[in-house]
């Protein structure tokens, strides 16, 4: 046994094994992701490096790393094993539907067999269970009838206080999305009418939307083995408003901790560091966060 386990232990400290260990840990128990965009302000600022745990909804296909290719070419899956489904309200990072090779961040809002839809920027929410359900774990100011059926108005913003709206926001403002999943707002009448007079000219992969699901959608019941996902920067967020539910396949990991974080002026939020989503929810943590949003995005006009 002694001898094994030397012979263990040398194998880690050579070259070989230690990156069969790393690429070990990434491709099942954690990886390093980093933050780009502000869909998720107020909870993960752009900046935030953090850890996910790879393993909490079964166990995805391992990828390279920054070259997103399968170590398993002979299948398109993109999970060897499922395992549980997230929970209402979890943070998830999951890989785009229409282009897996990105990563995405979003708060998974309803599960399989759940309706939603958006009223006036209000989310409303059906869970599956039914009324009875929603009548013994919602709070009563929270629930309304519509059409005989009872709804959550808003079931995540209590809990979740970096949830938020942004009041500049406001009309049916048209969208330009890619299929990288990027956005951009047309924001002026000129800027739109050149679109629309080249739509000709531009790549089949480009498509011009209405900004419409900002504010109103219709109701949507959610697909089996899929989850309807939304950013906490609500007005802000290229989500399952526009492009539709995500797979399970397609689900990664949930965020564990912020292991470094800096803002767009290269200067270092000591305070986030080692804190878990849960922790950053905290009135100390979050109001630093507010703050920082205030400050910095009062022209902001970016979907991410």
């Amino acid at each position: 046994m002694k001898n094994f386990l030397y012979k263990t232990y040398k194998f880690s400290n050579s070259w070989p094994g230690t990156i069969i260990i790393v690429l070990f840990v990434i491709f099942f128990v954690a990886q390093a992701f980093r933050i780009p965009s502000g869909s998720m302000k107020d909870s993960l600022l752009i900046g935030d490096h953090l850890f996910a745990k790879k393993f909490v909804y079964g166990v995805p296909t391992p990828h390279i790393p920054f070259l997103e290719v399968s170590v398993t070419p002979w299948t398109d899956d993109l999970h060897l094993i499922d395992g549980d489904e997230p929970k209402r309200g979890d943070i998830v990072i999951f890989r785009y539907p229409h282009n897996v090779k990105l990563h995405y961040v979003k708060r998974c809002v309803a599960l399989p067999g759940d309706e939603v839809f958006v009223k006036d920027k209000d989310l409303y929410l059906h869970p599956r269970e039914g009324d009875e359900f929603i009548n013994k774990n919602y709070p009563k100011e929270n629930i309304v009838t519509i059409d005989g059926k009872l709804w959550v108005k808003n079931p995540y913003m209590k809990q979740h206080p970096g949830i938020h709206h942004d009041d500049a926001i406001e009309g049916d403002t048209p969208v330009l999305l890619s299929n990288d999943g990027r956005m951009e707002r047309i924001n002026s009448v000129e800027k739109l009418n050149m679109i629309v007079s080249n739509m000709y000219k531009l790549s089949d992969d480009i498509k011009l939307l209405n900004h419409n699901p900002i504010f109103q959608t219709e109701i949507y019941k959610v697909p089996a083995k899929s989850y309807f996902m939304m950013g906490d920067n609500r007005d802000h967020s290229n989500d399952s408003r526009f492009w539709g539910p995500v797979p399970y396949a397609n689900l990664e990991g949930t965020p564990w901790f912020i292991y470094f974080s800096m803002d767009d002026n290269y200067e270092i939020r000591w305070d986030r560091m080692g804190k878990t989503p849960t922790d950053l929810e905290q009135p100390e943590y979050l109001n630093r966060a507010i703050a920082e949003r205030v400050k910095e995005d009062k022209k902001d006009n970016g979907l991410y």
